[in-house]
C-alpha cells in the first residue's frame, strides 16, 4: 500500500499541471493518477472504479490530522520565525485540508498560499517569490520545507531559497543537479535541525 501511495504521488504530480491549466479534468487526473500507479502492480481497473477509489481518498482525507511532533514543530517556528504554508491544489480543497488540520493555529490566512488562489503552483519559482514577496521575506533568508524532490526542493532551490527535504520514505535522490541544503526522514530529525537553525 505504501509503494501504491508513493506511485499516486508521483503520477498526481505528473499530471497535477494538465489539470491545472485545463489541459486535463480534475476527475481525468484522478482516473490518470491511481491507474497509472495501479499499472505498475500489473493491475487495470476501470474508469468507475478510479473514481470509487478518489471517492474513497477524499473521504479518508477528513480524517487527517497534524501529529504531535508536529505540532511542537510548529509552534517551536512560530514563536521564532515568520512561517506560512505553499500547497498545491484547487482552492476550495486545499482550504478544506487546511481547515481539518487546524492549521489557522499556527499560520495567519494572508501566510497560505493555495496554488489555485494564486495561479501559479510549484515548482515554478513564481509562486515561492510571491509567498516571500507577501510576508516580506528576503528570499535568501528562506528556509522552505517539503516532502516532494520535484515540487517542493527543486522549485525552493531554483527560487533561491534555502531547503530541507523531509524525504518520509528515504527515497534516493533523483537525476537532477539540485540538492537540498539537508535532508531528513522523520519529523523528529526535522525538530533537532530546526533547533539548531532558528
Amino acid at each position: 500500500m505504501e509503494q501504491l501511495f508513493v506511485l499516486s504521488r508521483k503520477y498526481s504530480d505528473e499530471a497535477f499541471e494538465h489539470s491545472q491549466s485545463g489541459k486535463m479534468t480534475m476527475d481525468e487526473m484522478y482516473i490518470y493518477r491511481i491507474r497509472r500507479a495501479l499499472k505498475e502492480f500489473d493491475i487495470r481497473i476501470p474508469d468507475e472504479s478510479a473514481l470509487q477509489f478518489q471517492h474513497l481518498y477524499a473521504g479518508y482525507q477528513k480524517q487527517i490530522a497534524v501529529s504531535e511532533v508536529m505540532k511542537e514543530v510548529l509552534t517551536f517556528c512560530r514563536d521564532r520565525v515568520p512561517i506560512g504554508v505553499i500547497t498545491n491544489g484547487p482552492s476550495g480543497h486545499q482550504w478544506e485540508k487546511i481547515e481539518t488540520l487546524g492549521l489557522r493555529k499556527w499560520f495567519l490566512d494572508d501566510t497560505i498560499f493555495v496554488s489555485g488562489d494564486v495561479g501559479t503552483a510549484k515548482p515554478a519559482e513564481k509562486i515561492f517569490w510571491y509567498a516571500c514577496d507577501k510576508m516580506k521575506l528576503r528570499d535568501a533568508s528562506v528556509w522552505y520545507v517539503g516532502d516532494s524532490f520535484r515540487n517542493d526542493v527543486e522549485g525552493a532551490k531554483n527560487a533561491g531559497l534555502h531547503c530541507i527535504w523531509m524525504n518520509r520514505r528515504n527515497h534516493t535522490y533523483p537525476v537532477s543537479k539540485i540538492r537540498p541544503d539537508h535532508c531528513v526522514c522523520s519529523e523528529k530529525e526535522l525538530y533537532q535541525l530546526l533547533q539548531k537553525l532558528l
